[in-house]
């Protein structure tokens, strides 16, 4: 499994954080040990970027996601094959943003944000209700169940 995180912003992050958020999310998911992602932080000029390049959306967002090999979810007796998940790209500034009007931390914050990105890349959407539905019980669950296994380590 390769997670690679590279951080291109002056804003402090944790990359072993979401390297283990990554990975819980992996094996919940029931993704080949041997897929790989990349998790990407940008300020806010190059979030801006792509989100006009890619979105056709003026502004910075807060998190892109961009597949590769069109991986979905698998199964307890049969995990997805090996390949290329695809790039997470954030902006801290607008998680953090986003975390002060939603009364929780920016870490907290961008955890989410990473959670939902490996989501879209899994195919999951929210264009629909019940899409959303779908997609951000889940998120939820993944993200509420990580960060209970990590207080349970003592993190």
């Amino acid at each position: 499994m390769t997670i690679e995180v590279n951080n291109e912003t002056t804003y402090r992050v944790d990359e072993k954080e979401f390297v283990e958020l990554a990975r819980y999310v992996f094996a919940a998911m029931h993704l080949s040990p041997m897929t790989e992602l990349s998790i990407l932080f940008v300020d806010e000029e190059a979030m801006t970027r792509l989100h006009i390049q890619w979105m056709d959306e003026p502004g910075p967002t807060d998190v892109l996601s961009f597949p590769m090999d069109e991986l979905r979810p698998g199964t307890e007796d049969d995990e997805t094959p090996e390949g290329m998940l695809g790039d997470i790209v954030l902006c801290p500034t607008v998680a953090a943003a986003q975390a002060a009007g939603s009364g929780h931390s920016a870490v907290e914050e961008m955890l989410l944000l990473t959670t939902h990105g490996i989501l879209h890349l899994l195919g999951y959407d929210h264009a629909e209700e019940d899409e959303r539905r779908e997609m951000f019980d889940l998120q939820r669950r993944l993200l509420l169940t990580f960060l209970a296994s990590r207080g349970a380590d003592g993190a």
